[in-house]
């Protein structure tokens, strides 16, 4: 039975449960910063996923991608798997800006998170409709 990974449960809010994924947003407000989970038990690597999955996946990457870049505009649209803290397959979908804290490093571990406001988060929902 798929169950998120703790890290990510304590990191992120879930804000949309789409066909394959569990679509997440960590829960830092310096970067509008998604994650799309695959809700396959065990899977760690892409490859993991079966031929239909996959292709699944890369169509709730595409449209994900095309929510942030509508919703946010942003310079930069930084999408990644690496797997090496959290081993259950996650790929990460981040807002870049040249203004933005970490710019041009990687956003992990550059800053220490900052939560969102409640009234930030609301906002942020509502303004990046998630049905599918």
């Amino acid at each position: 039975m798929f169950e998120l990974a703790k890290e990510l449960q304590r990191d992120c809010i879930e804000i949309a449960d789409w066909s394959l994924c569990k679509v997440l947003l960590m829960n830092d407000s310096q970067y509008p910063w998604f994650i799309l989970v695959p809700k396959v038990e065990g899977a760690r690597d892409i490859i993991d996923l079966n031929d239909e999955e996959q292709n699944e996946l890369q169509h709730e990457s595409r449209q994900l991608q095309h929510l942030i870049r509508d919703v946010f505009s942003p310079y930069k649209l930084n999408v990644a798997a690496l797997g090496n803290v959290v081993e259950q397959l996650h790929i990460h979908h981040i807002a870049r800006y040249q203004n933005d804290v970490a710019w041009p490093k990687p956003v992990w571990g550059t800053f220490p998170a900052k939560p969102y406001r409640n009234e930030q988060l609301l906002k942020l929902i509502e303004q990046f409709n998630l049905t599918e």
